[in-house]
């Protein structure tokens, strides 16, 4: 589809369809993507759902925290009602943790069959309204107007915000680039943690800590260990001062994932605690 058609319509004129959507707990991170900047037959680059219900009054959000090559056609394949993302947070601007935004942009206006009219709020690190005011310039005003209204917000590190649904939102920031961040997502009854791309870090873990799920870095082996990403044992010390319930482990390049067990590493390297690592679909409850 092109941007002269119709918004809503598929090139033969019918109305698109979404996937029949995803049954999911009341709070509930989903993996969508989990890979890195080399392409994977079984994995997208990096991108999480975190879902959360609404209570009384308040409307539920959907968050979608990174949105990596290969996102948008994963929510599809799991049946999650991209059409209905409420808040996006990006944690840096890498290609494989946002190359798929001008795609998802493109298919909120034109690849719904009703228009959307509800605001979509983009939380992001400092430089976020630049960057998607490029993204604009390059592929069309749709990614700023997509047909509803846009909100860009900037989040400082140490700063919290409310989102629409009620969680709160919070960003640190890590070392990987000069504007990264982490995420912390507290909502009643639930926490959810996003290292983002880092580098070790102790104050990171104690920003993570008590999180239900923290969904942890660890691209490379300790003898490919850099001061920008995190490998086993770095690993294992930013946990052991977060100590979520559950680790899920992510952003592994292939080499390292083929070759090691790479949760047997992290706990030689001394952490103890429930580790999985992530795979596309991987549903983990948040709740407490």
């Amino acid at each position: 589809m092109n941007a002269a058609e119709p918004a809503g319509h598929a090139p033969d004129g019918s109305a698109p369809r979404e996937s029949a959507p995803r049954e999911s707990a009341p709070h509930e991170l989903i993996v969508v993507g989990c890979g890195t900047v080399v392409p994977e037959a079984d994995r997208a680059a990096s991108s999480y759902w975190v879902s959360s219900p609404g209570t009384g009054s308040t409307a539920g959000t959907r968050v979608l925290f990174d949105c990596g090559p290969g996102a948008l056609q994963a929510l599809a394949r799991l049946g999650l009602p991209w059409g209905k993302i409420t808040d996006l947070a990006i944690t840096h601007f890498h290609a494989d943790h946002v190359g798929a935004l001008p795609g998802l942009f493109f298919a909120l206006r034109h690849g719904l069959a009703r228009p959307r009219r509800r605001p979509l709020t983009v939380w992001g690190p400092a430089g976020t309204r630049a960057f998607f005011e490029r993204l604009a310039d390059a592929f069309g005003d749709f990614v700023l107007n997509p047909g509803f209204p846009v909100l860009i917000e900037e989040l400082p590190p140490g700063e919290a915000r409310h989102l629409s649904g009620g969680p709160r939102l919070e960003a640190h920031k890590t070392r990987h680039t000069e504007e990264s961040v982490a995420w912390r997502l507290d909502g009643e009854g639930f926490s959810f943690g996003y290292t983002g791309d880092t580098g070790p870090s102790r104050e990171l873990g104690s920003f993570m800590r008590g999180v239900t799920a923290l969904v942890c870095e660890c691209s490379l082996h300790d003898s490919q260990a850099t001061d920008n990403h995190l490998s086993p044992a770095p690993v294992a010390e930013l946990v052991a001062a977060a100590r979520p319930r559950l680790l899920v482990l992510t952003h592994i390049y292939p080499h390292f994932r083929t070759d090691h067990d790479v949760s047997r590493l992290v706990a030689e390297a001394g952490y103890a605690g429930a580790t999985r690592v992530a795979t596309e679909g991987l549903g983990v409850s948040l709740s407490r």
